[in-house]
């Protein structure tokens, strides 16, 4: 005769982190997000209600040495503010659809750098991954609407759209004051990808350009589209076979003319940005008193195997200096 075996669901202990408490669980679940991980743009941990990003402009400040103190030179100073937006997770999840996989991960086969020590870790780390990758589409894609915040691509579409002198410049075919090169229109593609982003890089301003913290932002279209034209399969310029002769095989190298490509999935499709990551931000108040986890059993509320995760924290972005930025974007 076989003895059937039952499994006891695992307990979930009712729990409350708030504010200060809560930023662990905030923190894991943000800064898991690819560009935010990878300390892409400037992060600001612990802004409670908004922070002022204050520009300094100076000019013509060096001059003939003489006995007397003389001003010399223009300073101006301009500023951007960023507000992180009140954000909220209400998810209601069942225990036995885990269960399995919370087993799994005790006997070692996990994919988590650390192997959560309860379940109640367990249920705010699955919650964590899907809120950092809402994140990292919000922090490039994001607008105005119910659960997101205005994004880069927002932002800078914008302010290249205004057409000032202090505005992000849009991405010129040869720089300086030639065509504008559009992405509502520019699909880039492995045939062009190398065109396009030579565009961009004659774009960015002399004073810009060699900063050590430069960067060109891709989202995984592009990025796929330059790793098809390294390996010989585009208008590269490299031949056949690809860079190092290497054609399909192996990844090639993000790097453009000396600047570094950072893949960044939350980028849109034929998005390009360059930017230093000390010019971007993204702002959260991991210390507010708006940050709140819980874990709430309803086994002892309604019988249920039912369990709810509420979390509450801030989100936002913003750009410092938007002359230093090139966008290939729609603009609008």
């Amino acid at each position: 005769m076989k003895l059937k075996q039952n499994f006891a669901l695992p307990t979930v202990t009712s729990t409350t982190y708030a504010g200060e408490a809560a930023s662990g669980y905030i923190a894991a679940a943000l800064l898991s997000a690819a560009t935010l991980d990878n300390k892409y743009v400037t992060i600001m941990p612990n802004v409670k209600y908004k922070s002022v990003i204050q520009k300094l402009a100076v000019s013509g400040i060096v001059q003939d040495a003489s006995c007397d103190f003389t001003t010399s030179g223009s300073v101006a100073i301009t500023e951007q503010v960023l507000t992180p937006k009140e954000l909220q997770v209400n998810l209601l999840l069942c225990k036995q659809e885990f269960v399995a996989s919370w087993e799994a991960m005790q006997l070692g086969f996990s994919a988590f750098d650390e192997i959560p020590k309860s379940f109640n870790d367990f249920l705010v780390s699955y919650v964590g991954g899907q809120v950092a990758e809402a994140t990292e589409t919000a922090i490039w894609q994001g607008t105005a609407t119910n659960g997101s915040f205005i994004g880069f691509q927002t932002a800078l579409s914008a302010s290249v759209a205004i057409g000032n002198a202090t505005s992000v410049l849009p991405a010129r075919s040869t720089g300086g004051s030639s065509t504008i090169l559009s992405g509502s229109n520019a699909v880039v593609t492995s045939a062009n990808v190398v065109s396009i982003l030579d565009s961009v890089v004659q774009t960015i301003p002399t004073t810009v350009y060699g900063k050590p913290d430069l960067l060109i932002y891709v989202g995984t279209k592009v990025a796929k589209a330059y790793q098809t034209a390294m390996s010989g399969n585009g208008a590269s310029g490299l031949g056949a076979n690809g860079f190092n002769n290497q054609m399909n095989i192996g990844e090639k190298p993000y790097n453009f003319q000396g600047i570094e490509l950072v893949l960044c999935p939350g980028l849109g499709d034929n998005k390009i940005v360059a930017a230093q990551k000390s010019n971007l931000f993204f702002g959260t108040g991991l210390l507010s008193d708006y940050n709140e986890v819980k874990v709430l059993d309803m086994a002892n509320i309604d019988g249920s195997q039912n369990y709810r995760i509420v979390m509450r924290y801030t989100a936002g972005t913003q750009f410092g200096i938007g002359q230093d930025i090139v966008y290939l974007g729609a603009y609008a």
